[in-house]
Parts: structure tokens; C-alpha cells; sequence
């Protein structure tokens, strides 16, 4: 692959979707080809799935079920967006991956790790990303920007969120070269400007 892919992880109310933007613009104006993404989601079969996952309606869904959902949106992006894109020599910024999976279906609904990476592996095609962001931000602040209109997931009990947190803490410890925490400021450009930092460093090789 000549590209690079970037994802951004973390849980709800961090900031992953304004952060995540704001580095696409960056990127772009530095005048890099760039593709922004967001999980699930992303193609008209990813949406569809996206809509079924998070309508709160649907609170009898298994963990099984629900983590196969997510895989099989991947699937769809990653087929028809993430792998042209990476071949074309762009970089793909995505908001949310594999991580995310292992963190809220594995650490949060305890499905089996194992499992999940296999079937990632599979839902993937081996694409992995290159460089990820994680934005730390204490669960009830987060949860607090969610206050109305909470999908599926944001409804869960702070237990579950806190059991996402500490999977994310430790894919980190055990990726440190991969994933990078990232603190979120209450100023949104602080936090971008030390999420611009680290990307530069990481991009400082790459041809535009």
C-alpha cells in the first residue's frame, strides 16, 4: 500500500469526529490526498448497518450479533473505500476501527477477544491502520455531551463505558508505537495542535 491510514479511537464525547475533520483539513491544505472516513459507515451497505446499530430501538441485539454488524460494515468500507484509496497513495483518516470493536464488543460486552481480532483479520482484509489516535477524556465528561438524543451505545451503564475506557488503556500499552493518547483540552485547537504534532512527526517521511 502506498498510502498511510490514520484512525481515531477514544470514548463517547471525546471529540473523535470535530478532531478527526479538523486533521482532514490540515492534511489537505498541506496539500496531501486525503479521504475521511467515519465507522460504521462510509458506503451506502455501511450506512444502512450503522443505522441498525445505533437506533436505540433495537436493545434486545446479542453481543454476538452486534459485533458481527460492525465487522461486516467494515468489510463493505474497506473493500470499496479504504483499500483503493491506500493503493491510490492517499491517506485515509478514519473515525473508528478495529479498536473500537475490541474495545465495546470485547472489553465492554465481553465477547472473546480472540474471536474478534479473527474475524477482524478476515473484515480487514489485513488492513491495519499505520498510526491512531486515542483522545482521553474522563467517561462523565464525555457522557455529559451526550446528554439528548443518545444512540444505542451512549445509553449503556457507566460500568460498560468504563470497561471500554480500560480496554482502550490497554490496547494502548500494548501498541505504544501505534496508538498515541492524546489528552482533550476544553480548547478543541489545543487538543488539535498536539494531534498535529505527533502526525507531522509520523508523516515527516511520506511524499505528498
Amino acid at each position: 500500500m502506498k498510502g498511510k491510514f490514520i484512525t481515531f479511537e477514544g470514548s463517547e464525547g471525546c471529540g473523535k469526529s470535530t478532531q478527526s475533520k479538523l486533521l482532514y483539513q490540515y492534511l489537505k491544505r498541506k496539500g496531501f490526498k486525503v479521504v475521511y472516513l467515519r465507522e460504521p459507515g462510509g458506503t451506502k451497505v455501511s450506512e444502512k448497518l450503522r443505522k441498525i446499530l445505533l437506533d436505540s430501538k433495537n436493545d434486545s441485539m446479542a453481543p454476538m450479533a452486534e459485533m458481527l454488524l460492525y465487522m461486516a460494515a467494515r468489510a463493505q468500507i474497506v473493500h470499496e473505500v479504504i483499500v483503493p484509496a491506500l493503493k491510490n497513495g492517499s491517506i485515509v483518516i478514519c473515525d473508528r476501527f478495529l479498536d473500537s470493536t475490541i474495545a465495546y464488543q470485547g472489553y465492554g460486552l465481553g465477547v472473546d477477544i480472540k474471536l474478534i481480532k479473527c474475524v477482524g483479520e478476515m473484515a480487514t482484509s489485513g488492513i491495519k491502520p499505520d498510526f491512531t489516535i486515542f483522545l482521553d477524556l474522563p467517561l462523565k465528561k464525555g457522557l455529559k455531551h451526550r446528554r439528548q438524543s443518545k444512540d444505542r451505545i451512549e445509553k449503556r451503564s457507566l460500568a460498560y463505558h468504563s470497561r471500554v475506557l480500560e480496554g482502550y488503556l490497554k490496547l494502548a500499552h500494548l501498541e505504544p508505537k501505534r496508538i498515541k493518547i492524546v489528552k482533550v483540552h476544553k480548547d478543541k485547537f489545543k487538543t488539535q495542535s498536539e494531534i498535529r504534532k505527533l502526525v507531522d512527526k509520523f508523516l515527516c517521511h511520506f511524499k505528498i
